[in-house]
């Protein structure tokens, strides 16, 4: 797993909680969560990769 992945997500979780206290304090919530509903979905997208590769190697672990 390359290190590089973890710092993008953390920079996406900064970025997107920093946009999320500003909509929010403006009191547009809608725009709020939907940003924070953007933010997952892109990490979901880096991460599913890794996340099939995980099952994979559990499935031929466990192949007799």
């Amino acid at each position: 797993m390359d290190i590089n992945i973890v710092f993008k997500i953390a920079a996406v979780g900064i970025l997107v909680s920093v946009i999320n206290q500003v909509l929010s304090r403006a009191g547009r919530d809608e725009q709020a969560m939907l940003t924070t509903l953007a933010g997952l979905v892109v990490v979901l997208y880096w991460v599913i990769q890794y996340i099939s590769d995980l099952f994979d190697q559990v499935q031929t672990l466990f192949r007799f």
